[in-house]
C-alpha cells in the first residue's frame, strides 16, 4: 500500500456512498479508496449510517404492478456476457482498470501542449474525468477552478504551492485554489483528474487551446 497522505473529504465519501456524485467523481472515489484503507474504512461507516436511517424510515406504496414489470425487464435483458479481460496488477487500481480495459498500456494518449498528455474517459452527467501523463520535472499551466477538481497520483508525484503530492495522495481544489502542479523529477507523474467545471487558466495560449481539449 502507498504512504498515502492526502485524503478525500467527509463530504465526497458521503457523496459516493449515497450515489449523489457525477460518474467522473465516483470513479475517482472507487479508485483511491481501493488503494487507501482509512477512507475505505470511513465509506464503510457513512454506508451503515445509510443503511440505519433506512431502517428508521417508514415504509411507502408502490404502483401496483411494480415488481412483475422490474422481473419482466429483467428478464428481457441480454442474457449474454462478454469475456473481460484478466486483471493484472499494474500502475491502476482495480476500478480504474475497468474503465480504460486494461493497464496503461492500453491508454490512447493525445498531446496537449509543453510535453503532457491526456486520455479523456467516457463518463455519463456534466463532469469529466481524464488521465494526465506529465514528464518528470514539467510543470502544468497555472490555473484556478471554476468548481472541483480532484486529482488522484498514480504514478510518481508532482508539487505545487500547498503540498506534495505522491501515489495514492489526492489533491481536492476549489474555486479558491489557483495553483501549478510541477512533476517531479524522475518517473512521469500520471493522474486522475475529475472536473465539474472548465479550468481557469492564467496563460494566453492555454486559454485559446482550452476549447478543443475540452478541459
Amino acid at each position: 500500500m502507498p504512504q498515502i497522505k492526502h485524503h478525500l473529504t467527509d463530504a465526497l465519501l458521503m457523496g459516493y456512498s449515497a450515489g449523489t456524485l457525477p460518474e467522473a467523481f465516483d470513479l475517482v472515489v472507487a479508485t483511491h479508496i481501493s488503494v487507501c484503507d482509512e477512507c475505505r474504512a470511513q465509506m464503510h461507516s457513512f454506508d451503515a449510517l445509510g443503511g440505519a436511517l433506512i431502517e428508521e424510515t417508514g415504509t411507502m406504496a408502490i404502483a401496483e404492478g411494480c415488481l412483475e414489470a422490474t422481473f419482466a425487464q429483467i428478464a428481457r435483458g441480454d442474457k449474454k456476457t462478454e469475456a473481460r479481460p484478466i486483471r493484472k496488477r499494474g500502475t491502476f487500481p482495480a476500478p480504474l482498470q475497468d474503465y480504460v480495459g486494461g493497464d496503461l498500456d492500453a491508454v490512447k494518449w493525445r498531446r496537449v501542449g509543453g510535453g503532457v498528455s491526456d486520455a479523456l474517459l467516457k463518463t455519463s452527467g456534466q463532469a469529466a474525468v481524464r488521465l494526465l501523463r506529465i514528464p518528470g520535472g514539467v510543470a502544468v499551466p497555472d490555473h484556478g477552478h471554476r468548481g472541483t477538481e480532484l486529482t488522484l497520483v498514480l504514478q510518481g508525484a508532482f508539487r505545487d504551492a500547498s503540498d506534495r503530492f505522491g501515489v495514492g495522495d489526492v489533491e481536492v481544489a476549489d474555486d479558491a485554489m489557483v495553483h501549478k502542479p510541477v512533476a517531479e523529477a524522475g518517473a512521469e507523474c500520471i493522474c486522475l483528474a475529475a472536473t465539474d467545471a472548465p479550468l481557469r487558466f492564467s496563460g494566453l495560449i492555454p486559454r485559446i487551446a482550452q476549447p478543443f481539449l475540452r478541459i
